[in-house]
C-alpha cells in the first residue's frame, strides 16, 4: 500500500516514526493509503530547516518569489485530474466539486504571485528633511495547518500567500487526506529552493507539535474550533501570531416576500453540498410563517432529488460524510433532536451498506436550544425553525458563539440593511448563500477564528510592519 513520505529541507523522505494512519475510501471503506506520522524529531528538524533558509528567502526579490508560486500553480493545473481523484478517493467529494477545488486552488495561487510584488506600505513626511517608511517585512517560519474537507484550495491560497510575502513555511496537511496534501506540495516545493517549503504529515498530536515550537512566527490554521482554540493556546506560549478561521453555524433568513421554491433552492444548495462539510455551510433556517409551508416542501423535494453514492460516479450529487465517525456524531444530533420533538421531512437515517453515507436531511418544529440549532453539524442537515416576523427570525440568528457567515434572503432593502448591520458575523451575503467578488475578505469572529485567512489583507497577516525613520545628518567639522 502507498504510504506518504515527509518532505524536510527539499529531500522526500520516508517516515520514521512506527505509527502509522490508515486512510480509507469513504464511499467503499477499502484502504487508499497509510500515513506514518511525523515524529516530534522530524517536526524540529523541518522547523529547523525553514529556519536555516528563512534570511535568504526572504531577501529574495518579490517578483522572483512570485514568478516561483506562479509556476507551481501552473504545475497544479496540469495535475488537477490527480489531484481531483485523490481527494474524491480520500474524502469522498464527488469529482465536479473535487475539480473546482483545484481549479479554484491554482486560482488562488495565481493572485497571490500577482498580488504579491505590489503589497505596498506607506511613507509618511514628517518634515522637510525626513521621511518614515512603513514597510512590510516577512514574519518568519509560518506553520500552515489545513483541513480535509477542501484539500487543494484552503491550502494553496494559505502556502501561496505566506511564500510571496517572503516566510518559509512549515506544512501540515489533514491526515484524512495526506496524499492530497502531498501531492500540492509537491508542485510548489518542485519550484521552490530548498527546505522554503517543508511537508510533515500527522494528526492532531503533530499539529500540536508544530505549533509549540518557539522557532514558529505565524500559525495558520483552518479547521475545527477546538483545534483552533489548542493552536491559540499554544501560541500565547509562544507569541506566535495566529491566523484562524474555524467552525460556523451559519445561520440563513428566509423573509416574508420572496419566492418560497427559490430560498428552497437555496437553502439546499448551502446546506447540501459537499455533503455539509463546509464551514461556511447553512447550518440553520429561520423562514418566515408566510411562506413556510411552501418553503418546507420545496425544500423536502430538493433533499429526496439528491443521489448518493461514490464520489467518481457521475450520478452522484451526494458523496459520503468523510468517515464513519463523522457521519455517527451527525446522526446524534438529528436522533437528540427527534427525541426532543423535531420532526424529520426527509432523510434522517443510516443507510445500510458499505461506506459513510448519511442522506440530504430536512428538520422542522426544532427548539433553538437543540444541538442542530446551537453546534456545528457539519453534515447534510437542514433544521429549519418558523418564525412569525423577519425580526424574530433575525435576532435568532444572532444569537450563537459562532461568527463565520449568514445569508439572508429577502426583497426588503430595509431588512437587508438593518441585518448586514446586527449580525454578529464575518460575511453576510444577501440573495445568494454563495458568490462575491473576486478580492474579498473578512474576519470571523467567536468560535470561528480570527484575522483575514484569504483575499489580500492575508498579506498583511503574514507579515509585520516596520517604521523606519530617515533623517538628514547634521553638518560637523572634519577634523
Amino acid at each position: 500500500m502507498t504510504r506518504t513520505e515527509h518532505c524536510i529541507g527539499g529531500r522526500w523522505l520516508d517516515g520514521a516514526g512506527d505509527r502509522v494512519l490508515r486512510i480509507v475510501d469513504p464511499a467503499t471503506g477499502e484502504p487508499v493509503i497509510e500515513l506514518t506520522v511525523a515524529t516530534t524529531d522530524e517536526v524540529d528538524a523541518a522547523v529547523r530547516a525553514a529556519v536555516t533558509v528563512s534570511p535568504a528567502w526572504a531577501q529574495t526579490a518579490p517578483a522572483d518569489r512570485a514568478a516561483m508560486v506562479a509556476a507551481a500553480a501552473e504545475r497544479v493545473r496540469e495535475a488537477a485530474d490527480e489531484l481531483a481523484s485523490l481527494t474524491t478517493r480520500e474524502m469522498g467529494r464527488p469529482q465536479a466539486l473535487a475539480q473546482g477545488g483545484v481549479a479554484a486552488g491554482a486560482s488562488s495561487m495565481v493572485q497571490y504571485a500577482e498580488l504579491g510584488p505590489l503589497h505596498r506600505g506607506r511613507s509618511l513626511q514628517g518634515g522637510w528633511d525626513a521621511v518614515d517608511l512603513m514597510v512590510h517585512q516577512p514574519r518568519g517560519v509560518v506553520a500552515v495547518i489545513t483541513p480535509w474537507n477542501d484539500p487543494v484550495a484552503v491550502p494553496a491560497g494559505l502556502l501561496a500567500a505566506a511564500l510571496v510575502t517572503g516566510n518559509t513555511v512549515v506544512f501540515k496537511p489533514s491526515e484524512r487526506t495526506p496524499l492530497t496534501g502531498e501531492r500540492l506540495a509537491r508542485a510548489f516545493v518542485e519550484e521552490l529552493p530548498a527546505g522554503v517549503l517543508n511537508v510533515v504529515g500527522g494528526d492532531g498530536a503533530t499539529g500540536a507539535a508544530l505549533a509549540a515550537r518557539p522557532e514558529v512566527d505565524v500559525i495558520a490554521h483552518v479547521g475545527s474550533t477546538a483545534a483552533g482554540r489548542s493552536i491559540g493556546a499554544a501560541a500565547a506560549r509562544t507569541g506566535a501570531k495566529v491566523v484562524l478561521e474555524n467552525g460556523g453555524n451559519d445561520p440563513l433568513l428566509v423573509d416574508a416576500d420572496v419566492d418560497p421554491m427559490w430560498a428552497a433552492a437555496q437553502a439546499a444548495l448551502g446546506g447540501f453540498i459537499n455533503s455539509g462539510q463546509l464551514c461556511t455551510a447553512v447550518e440553520r433556517v429561520y423562514v418566515h410563517q408566510a411562506v413556510a409551508d411552501e418553503f418546507l416542501a420545496a425544500l423536502t423535494k430538493e433533499a429526496e432529488s439528491h443521489v448518493m453514492g461514490p464520489g467518481g460516479d457521475p450520478a452522484t450529487t451526494l458523496g459520503p460524510l468523510v468517515d464513519v465517525r463523522a457521519r455517527a456524531d451527525v446522526h446524534r444530533q438529528v436522533q437528540q433532536a427527534q427525541e426532543a420533538g423535531a420532526t424529520v421531512c426527509a432523510g434522517g437515517f443510516v443507510p445500510e451498506g458499505p461506506g459513510s453515507f448519511y442522506p440530504a436531511t430536512v428538520l422542522t418544529d426544532v427548539r433553538t436550544d437543540m444541538a442542530v440549532m446551537t453546534q456545528e453539524t457539519f453534515g447534510p442537515v437542514v433544521p429549519v425553525m418558523v418564525v412569525g416576523s423577519f425580526e424574530e427570525g433575525l435576532e435568532a440568528a444572532a444569537t450563537s458563539a459562532y461568527g463565520l457567515a449568514a445569508t439572508v434572503l429577502t426583497a426588503s432593502m430595509d431588512h437587508a440593511q438593518n441585518a448586514w448591520r446586527r449580525l454578529p458575523v464575518g460575511t453576510v451575503k444577501v440573495n445568494g448563500v454563495f458568490g462575491g467578488a473576486p478580492g474579498g475578505s473578512a474576519q470571523p469572529r467567536g468560535a470561528s477564528g480570527e484575522g483575514f485567512g484569504y483575499g489580500p489583507e492575508l498579506l498583511d497577516e503574514l507579515t509585520v510592519t516596520k517604521v523606519v525613520h530617515l533623517g538628514r545628518p547634521e553638518p560637523g567639522e572634519r577634523s
